[in-house]
C-alpha cells in the first residue's frame, strides 16, 4: 500500500463554480451569470473626463486645449513616441515622406500643410484613437496621455518648421552656421537665410 502525507486539496480548477453563460437551477432566471448592477463600471474604465478620452469638446467637434501644462517633459516623451509610432510614415519632420512612405505605402498629409497647421490639438488625439483614412488607430499601442504628448509635439513640430528670427526670444543668438557631420540627414542642406537665419553646412 501506498500513502501519501499530502492530504487532500481543493484546487481552484476543480473548485466548486459556475462558467459564464452556463445555466442554473440556483437562479429563478436559469442563468449562472448574473447581470450587471446599473452604473456598474470596468476597472479602469470611469473615464469620467471625456475630454481627455476623446479629444471632443461636443460631438464632432475637437477642441485645442492640451489637458495638462506642456512641459519640456511633456514635449520629449511626446518626440519620442512620435518618432516610434508616428514617424515611419509621416517623418520625423512631419512632411509625410516617411521611410515606409518611400517604399511605397500611401502617402499621409504634411503637418505643414495650411488645413493641419490650423487643426486643433483635438483632431491629431481623435485620428490616433480612431484612426483615419488608411491610418489605423494607435489606441491599443499609445496611451491617452502619451497621445496628448504626441499631439503636443506635433504642435511644437509645426512651430519648428515655421520659425523665424522674430520667433527667438529677447537675447537669444542662433548660431549663423551650424555644422553636422558628414553623412548626417540634411548636412550640406541651407535654410532659407531670410527665415530662420541658420545655414547648414557639411564639414
Amino acid at each position: 500500500m501506498v500513502l501519501f502525507g499530502c492530504g487532500f486539496r481543493l484546487d481552484m480548477q476543480v473548485q466548486p463554480k459556475v462558467k459564464p453563460l452556463r445555466q442554473s437551477d440556483f437562479f429563478e432566471d436559469g442563468r449562472a451569470s448574473r447581470p450587471l448592477i446599473p452604473g456598474t463600471v470596468a476597472r479602469g474604465e470611469a473615464r469620467e473626463d471625456a475630454y481627455y478620452y476623446t479629444g471632443m469638446v461636443a460631438a464632432g467637434k475637437p477642441g485645442d486645449e492640451l489637458p495638462f501644462p506642456a512641459t519640456k517633459e511633456v514635449l520629449e516623451r511626446g518626440e519620442q513616441r512620435f518618432n516610434i509610432y508616428c514617424s515611419p510614415c509621416h517623418s520625423r519632420v512631419g512632411d509625410g515622406n516617411g521611410m515606409i512612405v518611400q517604399r511605397g505605402y500611401r502617402r499621409p498629409p504634411s503637418f505643414h500643410d495650411p488645413k493641419l497647421l490650423n487643426a486643433p490639438l483635438g483632431h491629431f488625439f481623435d485620428v490616433m484613437t480612431n484612426g483615419f483614412g488608411a491610418m489605423p488607430d494607435y489606441a491599443a499601442q499609445v496611451t491617452p496621455t502619451d497621445r496628448w504628448k504626441i499631439a503636443a509635439y506635433i504642435r511644437a513640430l509645426q512651430l519648428s518648421q515655421r520659425a523665424t528670427q522674430a520667433s527667438v526670444p529677447a537675447g537669444q543668438q542662433i548660431p549663423a552656421v551650424i555644422n553636422l557631420p558628414s553623412g548626417t540627414p540634411g548636412s550640406g542642406a541651407t535654410l532659407p537665410a531670410g527665415e530662420q537665419g541658420i545655414e547648414r553646412k557639411q564639414p
